[in-house]
């Protein structure tokens, strides 16, 4: 250790207090956090890239300091789906510190680390208060039926109005309006249950129309409309 001159003509004053650092909440205890070992929890970061053109919503399942766990879901950027693939291999198996200084390919997901790493050490994860955490596999728990993401896209301009293309229910097919055109419901399709009952044997348009759902008032409209054509 080298120290400055102006330091080494000081005389030493003793320091008082060892208490070392503040507690911090972990799965259901109060962890004094000295190493990336003693760091534990589940929690969702989320990222975005330098042009915001895309989003990443991370999930992590650390346990003692290391990853076991991931979930990525990317928005608005075809190239982020590829760098997610990568990102979910990449970071299992890895410290905490290892994955905030690994090269995650995409901006959103290094700034979803980023943000992940922050909430995580600070005892802000969503299992701060729970016994023992969550098991691993908890990640898939916020995906819906099919383990697809929950996905919103809606559209309007002001000459035509808005157009719900997708809800966390699924695909929307149809949007109902009442007598001024407003919207009263819509009529959907659960997209991952269907293609799932698909990949289990049931005849496509079977498994298309047994999972048609409806939301709102939608048998009381007086109009229907494709919201992707009309």
């Amino acid at each position: 250790m080298n120290y400055s001159h102006e330091v080494e003509k000081m005389c030493p004053v003793a320091k008082g207090p060892h208490h070392g650092p503040a507690p911090i909440p972990e799965e259901g205890k109060w962890v004094k956090a000295y190493e990336i070992k003693d760091i534990s929890g589940l929690t969702h970061g989320v990222g975005w890239c330098a042009p915001q053109q895309g989003a990443c919503k991370l999930t992590l399942n650390v346990k003692d300091g290391i990853v076991q766990e991931a979930l990525v879901e990317t928005l608005g950027c075809s190239g982020m789906t590829h760098s997610a693939a990568m990102a979910a291999e990449i970071l299992p198996g890895k410290t905490l510190l290892e994955c905030l200084n690994t090269d995650l390919v995409c901006d959103a997901i290094n700034v979803a680390m980023r943000e992940l790493f922050l909430q995580i050490v600070y005892g802000r994860s969503q299992t701060a208060f729970s016994e023992n955490g969550l098991p691993i596999g908890a990640g898939l728990e916020d995906l819906g039926k099919g383990l697809r993401s929950q996905v919103g896209t809606m559209y309007s301009t002001g000459l035509k109005g808005v157009r719900y293309m997708e809800m966390a229910e699924g695909y929307v097919i149809k949007m109902a309006l009442d007598a001024n055109d407003e919207v009263i419901g819509y009529q959907f399709v659960k997209v991952g249950k269907m293609l799932e009952d698909i990949r289990h044997g049931v005849d496509p348009k079977e498994a298309y129309e047994k999972n048609i759902g409806t939301y709102g008032r939608f048998a009381e409209a007086v109009k229907y409309i494709d919201p992707r054509e009309e």
